[in-house]
């Protein structure tokens, strides 16, 4: 369905009323009112007589007194200096105004952009039960703090021990003998599927009796499966260059050197 099409001024009374309902709802820029106002009435001549009106009358402010008040309000709400900056110039605040603007402020309220990160951690965060350390930086990084003010801030937290990353939540949930076979099935030998569950932050203390009772079972046969690997690939073993494609192919797999001697004896 289609907005209704804006009734225009008839009078330049109408755009002040207009510039007035505006400025009623929220602060705006000299530039986002003059936006609306143009949408309002095509006579350019009545939109800068509104906007000179309101500008010395102090209802609108220049650009760098917009940024200022703005910057109070967001620090006073623990949002940090990234998305200040941020929103401020997506709304046609130049840099040099923003910046300024940020720095007058800081120092005019000895702004501890440590202190307020810590802050907001603590009052968004009793614990990290319900969440992980990816999702915690990305919404700190969200409000504006740096990665160096968010580490600070985790480092005051009383339940920092807690945090876990994505991938620590999810080892933990991980059963070590289903994720050996996952990995088996997939042609891969026991020092690649070792150092690939290390990298997972699975733990693997009890690899090797996991590895052992899996081949008790039946579940894996590494020495099989490592010559069903060599059976993929075309190599002539009885060429001494072919034969060393072979062998690191299959160490590359994470087989050792006894089931690749197997293998290779088998396909001779």
């Amino acid at each position: 369905m289609q907005n209704k099409p804006l009734r225009q001024a008839k009078t330049i009374e109408n755009v002040f009323n207009s510039a007035y309902w505006h400025l009623a709802q929220q602060d705006y820029t000299i530039d986002e009112i003059r936006t609306k106002l143009t949408r309002k009435t095509e006579n350019v001549e009545w939109v800068e007589t509104v906007i000179e009106n309101f500008i010395t009358n102090g209802y609108l402010k220049s650009n760098f007194d917009f940024a200022v008040r703005y910057c109070e309000l967001a620090f006073s709400r623990e949002i940090g200096r990234n998305a200040i900056k941020r929103k401020l110039q997506l709304r046609g605040i130049s840099e040099a105004d923003v910046e300024s603007a940020l720095e007058q402020v800081m120092d005019e309220q000895n702004i501890n952009l440590l202190a307020m990160a810590t802050s907001r951690l603590l009052n968004k965060y009793e614990n990290f039960a319900n969440t992980d350390k990816e999702k915690v930086y990305s919404q700190m990084m969200t409000k504006g703090f740096t990665r160096a003010e968010t580490e600070h801030a985790l480092s005051q937290h009383p339940q920092r021990e807690t945090l876990r990353s994505k991938l620590a939540i999810k080892a933990e949930k991980s059963d070590l003998k289903t994720e050996i076979i996952k990995l088996f099935k997939k042609g891969k030998g026991k020092n690649f599927i070792l150092q690939d569950l290390k990298q997972r932050l699975i733990d693997v203390s009890d690899f090797d009796d996991a590895v052992y009772q899996l081949a008790l079972n039946d579940e894996v046969d590494f020495y099989q499966s490592c010559k069903a690997e060599l059976d993929k690939k075309r190599f002539d073993l009885s060429d001494y260059k072919e034969k060393s494609k072979a062998y690191a192919y299959l160490s590359r797999k994470g087989f050792d050197s006894d089931e690749i001697k197997s293998a290779m004896t088998l396909d001779e």
